[in-house]
């Protein structure tokens, strides 16, 4: 998710849950070639397994940059084909793609020539008019043409114009029978659902018709919500007792980065929703959000949010 997802938020993400698949922000490729690698899509070993998403449309570009990401111990490499924002669409990245197949196809064989990772995309069930289940299948057969054998479908189609990215994850109506179609015309490919998924419940009942399902904005806005995948997705044991217990654990981490220079904001935004719908749960934020930004505020701040929402949360 953009914007959302850097390794600061993994970081906290992993300690919620040890088997669930983490993805990175999208990065240009060309980012990736010619920027600082190390703040761009650096990350520590402790946050596998990581999928490096990237975004672009040039194959040797993208070969390039899946190399790299590979080198730095990517597990996977994902092409973003279902960003709907303008800002893609111009540079020819996105959702944009689905109207050009053979492109995509020509990107994952250049990618898979490049790396030994699987190399998987990450699309939308169609976009602007071009939205039948038809257009859909032929460009997932494009793909898996190219050797591509994971997609990931966000059930919605992307308005290229007239909606905002915001707009498009709400606006166009959810279609999950479709994705559950197109797994049952392609048993050959692992289909991983996305989009509108709200709770662990119904990413089970999912399940019952894709072989994965990707949480965005609900695990983002409500990060307890993984401290259970592990039990009810991977029958593993949950080993966080509590909300409380997971900050103390990502509290060594935000110590080694404020040392490293890492302004604190930059970890705590991704703390916010922890205590979401819960008693103190405003208390929480309001503590974190007004002084986060002062000289000095450091994880005694973030002591201080989760002792006031204590005193609410023994109180109710």
């Amino acid at each position: 998710m953009m914007e959302c997802t850097d390794r600061h938020c993994r970081a906290f993400h992993r300690i919620l849950t040890r088997e669930a698949l983490l993805y990175t922000e999208m990065v240009t490729a060309a980012a990736v070639i010619h920027g600082d690698v190390e703040r761009l899509i650096g990350f520590d070993p402790a946050e596998q397994p990581v999928a490096l998403q990237l975004g672009g449309s040039e194959p040797r570009e993208l070969a390039e940059a899946a190399r790299i990401g590979a080198a730095l111990g990517y597990l996977e490499i994902n092409l973003n084909c279902g960003c709907p924002s303008n800002r893609v669409h111009a540079g020819r990245f996105g959702a944009c793609l689905m109207a050009e197949p053979r492109r995509v196809a020509a990107c994952v064989e250049a990618m898979r020539s490049a790396v030994s990772v699987p190399v998987t995309v990450k699309c939308r069930i169609g976009i602007d008019e071009q939205d039948s289940e038809e257009a859909l299948s032929a460009f997932v057969a494009a793909i898996a043409g190219a050797g591509c054998t994971t997609v990931v479908v966000h059930a919605r189609k992307a308005w290229l114009k007239g909606l905002s990215p915001k707009q498009n994850r709400e606006v166009p109506p959810l279609d999950h029978g479709r994705v559950y179609r197109l797994k049952q015309a392609r048993p050959d490919l692992k289909i991983i659902l996305n989009g509108g998924v709200q709770s662990l419940d119904e990413a089970v009942g999912h399940l019952r018709h894709v072989d994965g399902v990707m949480l965005g904005r609900a695990a983002y806005e409500r990060p307890w919500l993984l401290a259970d995948v592990d039990r009810v997705i991977f029958g593993r044991t949950n080993r966080l007792a509590s909300r409380e217990a997971a900050l103390l654990r990502y509290l060594p981490y935000v110590e080694e980065r404020l040392a490293r220079g890492v302004p604190l904001q930059a970890m705590t935004r991704h703390l916010l929703g922890l205590f979401h719908g819960e008693p103190g749960g405003r208390q929480f934020r309001r503590v974190l959000s007004e002084s986060v930004h002062r000289e000095g505020a450091d994880t005694a701040l973030i002591l201080r949010a989760l002792e006031s929402c204590t005193r609410i949360r023994e109180a109710a």
